[in-house]
């Protein structure tokens, strides 16, 4: 849809090298910021410090980020078609992975817990840019017990770029009841970053806070983490400089 661009915090982790339909990119920064006017795949400013990843080869420019779920519609794990907005009426977590990406498959513990803790207050729906038979095999053996769509390569990456995204994976967007988008996280989502964005997404939800206002704060919340972990603070540290 048209409208003005989101300025989403991006949050970019170093990972293992060329695997599946992605080459990793080995970078010095944890965080890369999207101002407003960049589109969210092609961050404009980076800090603090290390390269800018390029634009994989082909997309030279990313569509702009949506400001509500894209109409998007793939195959479940049972084989039949499911839409996104399906789950249009509860918070959201819509996380993209592989199997073949080691902190894809650290993050999903913690996707579980969080969609448990929440006790129908919050869905996540994972999008595979994979292969079906793996990711099949994959949610089977660990007992993956939230919706998993498996979008293969040609579809998986046309979700992708339904989001103005491009190819780092994992990344978790963020979704309020009416499907508007609060967040995005690229890179392997952690506790406290999960803590920070579902916290203001429930004041939207509640009306007690304006979804700009949410953005901003955690645009700026995720930033303070990724710097508290680059500094190696502790997990308390990290959590109230956060909170500030």
């Amino acid at each position: 849809m048209s409208g003005p661009r989101i300025a989403l915090a991006i949050v970019v982790v170093a990972a293992a090298g060329p695997a599946g339909f992605f080459a990793y990119r080995f970078l010095a920064a944890e965080h890369l910021i999207a101002r407003p006017g960049a589109s969210a795949g092609v961050p404009a400013t980076v800090t603090p410090g290390g390269p800018a990843p390029a634009a994989p080869p082909g997309n030279d420019a990313a569509r702009p980020a949506p400001l509500e779920l894209p109409e998007i519609t793939l195959p479940d794990a049972s084989g039949g078609d499911r839409k996104l907005s399906s789950w249009r009426g509860q918070p959201l977590i819509v996380n993209f992975w592989a199997t073949w990406c080691e902190p894809c498959r650290r993050e999903i513990p913690l996707l579980e817990s969080l969609r448990h803790k929440a006790k129908d207050h919050l869905e996540v729906v994972g999008i595979a840019v994979d292969d079906r038979d793996p990711v099949l095999q994959y949610i089977q053996r660990m007992r993956v017990d939230y919706p998993v769509l498996i979008g293969g390569q040609d579809r998986g990456m046309a979700a992708v770029e339904a989001f103005g995204m491009q190819a780092v994976l994992p990344f978790s967007v963020f979704a309020d009841t009416q499907g508007r988008i609060v967040a995005a996280k690229v890179g392997e989502l952690h506790p406290d970053d999960a803590q920070l964005i579902l916290a203001r997404l429930a004041e939207v939800d509640s009306g007690r806070m304006p979804l700009e206002t949410a953005r901003t704060e955690i645009s700026s919340g995720l930033t303070t983490l990724a710097a508290a972990r680059a500094r190696g603070d502790s997990p308390a540290t990290q959590a109230a400089a956060a909170a500030k």
